[in-house]
């Protein structure tokens, strides 16, 4: 049997596989730390919890509409109304199986053979990939701490080509955790005037913000700029539903959420329709006093995670504004992420991605959503497998 050639130009997740190595090796006994997955250690709170099981005692159990039920499409247009003064309408929303398939359905609808899609380095491991799969060709814009990883106006105008299809823009960032403000947005709009780039904005991490910094939706910076975005986002992050699998794309591109549909319609159909239910509430807010609950708790671990890693010699950290991750500099140490996190794993038990990953090497993401102990614990291992080497 031969797989398909087009499986060749795709790399499987390198956060999944290392979490996934950390798992097997705390089940074998082994005293095993992990720092690498994007999850949420507190549970789904109980009022989402609730709201699902109703939705199971009244019948709400059969297929849906492939794009989602009106109930819980209108609770996305309230919520981008409330939080960015955005105005969308049903037909406008499309509900998907988490962000990763919202993406997924976007380029395949979006890239034809050859189009460009610019991605500012770090990346979240999936963009290129799915870019790649999708026939198109991703473009690199690098960063690094001295411009707190996000992409200048100058460097995407320099970027743009006459193939350039989508620019794509990550705030708060998954891996760095770094916010572009009001004005960096601005700047970036005034490029893309006058051309057909869309911007596919993830902007997952929104109600994780630090530093009493404000979140800018990029489609709220200007007419144009709202008719050009598609904003992806979810609640597995904010709302620690990342096993619900809920993300949504909110676009007024009425022919590009018809050709969503269409594709999703020959592949899933519907998102779990318990989940449709259960996210009602979460995106009314009724679970913000929650939401603000966790965001505190990461803020405290930040603090100290930040303090402790700068404190450590060879190591430096910027004091990231949202997300849940720290983007760690090793570049005096070594240029070899993948060995330095590989040789941490065995020798201290820690896990932790290596930057090369993400595109950027001489770094590793260090997840802090997890309890606090564990955090000092795995900082202090980490010292001292540096200061050895």
């Amino acid at each position: 049997m031969k797989i398909a050639s087009r499986m060749e130009n795709l790399s499987p997740s390198v956060t999944m596989a290392i979490t996934a190595l950390g798992r097997e090796l705390k089940a074998q006994g082994k005293d095993i730390l992990s720092f690498s997955a994007g999850e949420p250690d507190f549970n789904t709170p109980e009022i989402i919890k609730e709201a699902a099981i109703q939705a199971i005692k009244d019948g709400h159990t059969k297929y849906t509409a492939v794009e989602g039920i009106t109930e819980t499409k209108q609770a996305i247009i309230n919520k981008l109304k409330k939080d960015h003064n955005l105005d969308y309408k049903l037909e406008h929303i499309v509900i998907s199986n988490g962000a990763k398939h919202s993406l997924f359905n976007l380029f395949q609808v979006l890239i034809e053979n050859g189009d460009e899609v610019i991605i500012p380095a770090p990346y979240w491991v999936t963009y290129p990939e799915q870019v790649k799969y999708s026939d198109g060709v991703p473009v690199f814009i690098e960063t690094d701490d001295s411009t707190e990883f996000k992409i200048t106006a100058e460097q995407l105008k320099a970027a743009i080509t006459p193939k350039t299809k989508i620019l794509l823009l990550n705030t708060p960032s998954n891996p760095t955790g770094a916010v572009y403000t009001k004005e960096e947005l601005e700047a970036i709009a005034k490029v893309l005037v006058g051309t057909d780039i869309i911007v596919l904005s993830d902007e997952m991490y929104e109600k994780i913000m630090y530093n009493g910094k404000e979140f800018t939706a990029a489609a709220q910076i200007s007419d144009d700029m709202f008719q050009r975005t598609v904003t992806i986002n979810g609640l597995s992050k904010a709302v620690a539903m990342t096993g619900w699998r809920f993300g949504y794309i909110a676009t007024p591109n009425v022919d590009l959420v018809k050709a969503m549909i269409k594709l999703q319609g020959q592949v899933t159909s519907n998102v779990n329709s318990i989940t449709q239910h259960a996210a009602i509430p979460a995106l009314e807010g009724a679970a913000d006093e929650t939401i603000e609950m966790m965001r505190v708790e990461f803020e405290k671990r930040k603090n100290i995670a930040v303090e402790s890693f700068n404190a450590i010699k060879g190591l430096s950290t910027i004091d990231p504004d949202g997300a849940f991750y720290l983007f760690i500099n090793i570049k005096e140490v070594t240029n070899d992420s993948m060995k330095f996190c590989s040789d941490l794993l065995e020798q201290k038990g820690v896990a932790v991605v290596p930057g090369l990953a993400f595109g950027t090497e001489g770094y590793f993401r260090f997840s802090f959503a997890t309890d606090l102990a564990s955090i000092q614990e795995g900082i202090k291992r980490i010292k001292e497998f540096v200061e050895r080497h």
